[in-house]
């Protein structure tokens, strides 16, 4: 197979505190100090990622918790000084808009394959915030619970907004996405735990509706589109989802029974279809206090109609569920120790 012909492969990659890998001048701290994985140093770690990366073999990589940008460090030298360490083809950074946290989205991509560029849409909103799409580094305004009181909605980590021309001139949009956790981190107490639960969920619901209304926009125009990343979110995850209809992921996927304004994802559809049965996950956390794993599927790569129609193949790299994972010992510990999160990869063909 010739290179124009091997189909296009973007990935998504949720890394544990990708940050704490690197010191101020981008240098991986490749040593024996603890990494923010259980009884794994920073050199463990490092070692698994670059293991992990080169089997993506991936044309672009969605970075979700990539390096930090600020004035003393920048997520551009950190990732690309990982990528020249292990040779990747994906060897090129990119940044939008830093986030207000140690937590970046960031894509590391080929340039022989891919050009980019950071592209935000939408009009930068006051500081009253705007119902109608703003840029994602503005604010959204929207009336959440019907009471006609609008709420003000910030991204923390801002989307980032690309445009991608392939080898072969096809034209690609891209967003990467980390939508606020539901978590109750800090709440103290059932009650304080439900309550911030709820206004989490609130507050990423929110966000995926601004994330839904650039979508229709793009679909509008024409656009062969992906949104990929972590959504903190899924189809059943949690009993809140039935006080507000629907999961975040479904409002960005589209509710409309129009199939010209939905995105696909394989995942996504078989977790809708077997709400208490089998579905894949994509991430695993330990649980303390219970003593056990838990898995969700939080990670997805949704795509535009003309993108689903030319029979794209996706894959959850996930060391217990793939077969071509489990049997290659060395990848499935090096996924169980590079992050909490599994990378989830689309190839696109007839694209490059």
């Amino acid at each position: 197979m010739t290179d124009g012909a091997r189909p296009l492969r973007l990935a998504t990659y949720n890394v544990e505190w990708f940050n704490a890998l690197f010191d101020d001048r981008g240098r991986m701290r490749s040593d024996s100090g603890p990494s923010a994985r259980y009884k794994t140093t920073r050199a463990e770690q490092l070692g698994a990622l670059g293991i992990v990366f080169t089997a993506l073999d991936a044309d672009l990589v969605m970075v979700i918790e990539a390096p930090d940008t600020n004035g003393h460090r920048s997520t551009v030298t950190a990732l690309e000084t990982f990528a020249r360490h292990f040779g990747l083809r994906a060897r090129k950074a990119l940044i939008g808009f830093p986030s207000e946290t140690e937590q970046e989205i960031a894509c590391l991509y080929d340039p022989d394959r891919l050009t980019l560029q950071h592209d935000p849409q939408g009009v930068l909103s006051s500081s009253h915030g705007s119902p109608d799409a703003p840029r994602f580094d503005g604010t959204f305004r929207y009336d959440l619970d019907a009471d006609m009181v609008f709420e003000s909605i910030r991204f923390s980590k801002p989307p980032l907004e690309l445009a991608a021309t392939t080898s072969s001139g096809t034209r690609l949009r891209l967003i990467g996405v980390h939508a606020k956790s539901k978590n109750p981190y800090g709440a103290v107490g059932r009650e304080a735990q439900i309550r911030l639960s709820i206004e989490n969920r609130r507050k990423q619901l929110a966000q995926c509706l601004w994330l839904r209304q650039r979508v229709e926009a793009h679909l509008a125009a024409g656009d062969s589109l992906v949104v990929m990343g972590d959504f903190n979110d899924g189809p059943g995850i949690d009993e809140f989802e039935k006080l507000f209809g629907h999961s975040g992921v479904e409002i960005v996927l589209g509710t409309t029974p129009d199939p010209a304004l939905q995105l696909t994802d394989p995942h996504a559809a078989m977790a809708l279809a077997s709400r208490v049965g089998l579905s894949p996950t994509s991430a695993r956390f330990y649980i303390a206090p219970q003593k056990r794993f838990f898995e969700a599927l939080l990670d997805f790569i949704m795509v535009s109609p003309d993108l689903a129609a030319r029979g794209p193949a996706w894959r959850i790299w996930h060391p217990f569920n793939d077969p071509g994972v489990t049997s290659i010992p060395e990848l499935r510990e090096a996924l169980l120790q590079a992050s909490d999160h599994f990378p989830v990869t689309v190839d696109l063909p007839d694209v490059i």
